[in-house]
């Protein structure tokens, strides 16, 4: 046989388990998202009940057994745009997650050292620096009274507000 005759052959066992496994895995991550995320893709009626069982059970053998039959649901649609879709929102996901941190660790500083006000109006001019003075001076006297941390999720709020603001070019630059 010469290399055209192979190429009209059906893809070898091996490679037929790992699409299977590719596509079980696919559905495992489709499992894992929440009902709002799910309803943004654009599933068969049958594939949807599966994935909702399949968050309901508990029992591990159940739950693989239930996993399998998602596997074989999903090779009967084609998996490039559910993949799309789930890169774009565990993209959305992380990129949240990194923001949620930079803004903890500014909170953080602004607490413990006394020249990071400085710095972060430096970093965004934006900031409303008076409101930012009283809020870490709220959270400080709650903290040393051990009050409720209201004002220190405030202040999580108020830095979030400026971190995530769209910045605006200066007009005189």
């Amino acid at each position: 046989m010469n290399d055209e005759e192979n190429t009209g052959e059906r893809p070898s066992k091996s490679q037929r388990k790992r699409d299977v496994h590719a596509l079980q895995d696919l559905g495992t991550e489709l499992v894992e998202l929440n009902a709002d995320q799910l309803a943004k893709f654009d599933l068969p009626e049958r594939l949807v009940e599966a994935i909702t069982e399949a968050q309901r059970i508990s029992n591990f053998e159940g739950r693989r057994r239930q996993m399998q039959f998602i596997g074989k649901l999903m090779r009967e649609i084609e998996p490039a745009p559910i993949r799309a879709r789930l890169d774009i929102i565990q993209g959305v996901a992380h990129e949240s997650t990194v923001t949620q941190h930079l803004i903890e660790r500014w909170r953080n500083r602004l607490l413990a050292e006394e020249d990071a006000l400085t710095l972060f109006a430096a970093e965004y001019p934006q900031s409303d620096l008076q409101r930012l003075r009283s809020l870490i001076a709220s959270v400080k006297k709650d903290q040393a009274n051990a009050r409720p941390p209201k004002r220190y999720r405030d202040l999580f709020r108020a830095l979030r507000d400026i971190i995530d603001a769209p910045v605006t070019p200066d007009p005189e630059s």
